[in-house]
């Protein structure tokens, strides 16, 4: 008798067999401003499917300087460390335009459903922006999971980010 085991209800595979999962990278940051939401943000991602989160801080809503962390999610996506990227902040726009400063990076504050997809599908924005104190927790969750699950439609747009450097 042949043993197997059930990955998906019209696949079968070998007891033995392996089966890589390649999970997406997504580093987050966030400044004082932003610390409570990225709290929560990080807890929902997983929910959404296998994501790795690396958490570069802050840790607490103690003050801190935006530029820093801003740069640190940065850093980590146009090296390769992270895949993607979500920053928060008090309005999500001082962390956008500190991480936009690094080469290869396409930050996008968005505060509402339409601009997380659209900077996913014109623009193939690598971070997300989003502001603690202007975003509420149950849009940002609705944010996140449209940003993450949005695709870049590529064509006439491929040129476009191309164009940005």
């Amino acid at each position: 008798m042949r043993r197997t085991a059930t990955l998906f209800s019209h696949f079968t595979f070998p007891r033995n067999y392996s089966i890589i999962i390649l999970m997406e990278k997504l580093v987050l940051t966030a400044d004082h401003g932003g610390y409570e939401l990225k709290e929560i943000i990080k807890h929902f991602i997983p929910t959404l499917g296998d994501y790795e989160i690396i958490d570069l801080g802050t840790n607490s809503a103690e003050s801190v300087d935006y530029p820093e962390y801003g740069k640190l999610a940065a850093k980590a996506v146009a090296k390769g460390q992270a895949n993607r990227g979500i920053i928060f902040c008090g309005t999500g726009t001082g962390m956008a335009i500190s991480a936009n400063k690094t080469k290869g990076i396409r930050a996008a504050n968005c505060t509402s459903v339409i601009m997380a997809e659209m900077s996913r599908r014109h623009n193939d924005a690598n971070i997300l922006a989003l502001g603690g104190r202007i975003v509420d927790t149950d849009l940002a969750k609705t944010i996140v999971q449209t940003w993450l699950t949005t695709p870049f439609d590529g064509g006439r747009h491929e040129r476009r980010v191309k164009q940005i450097g």
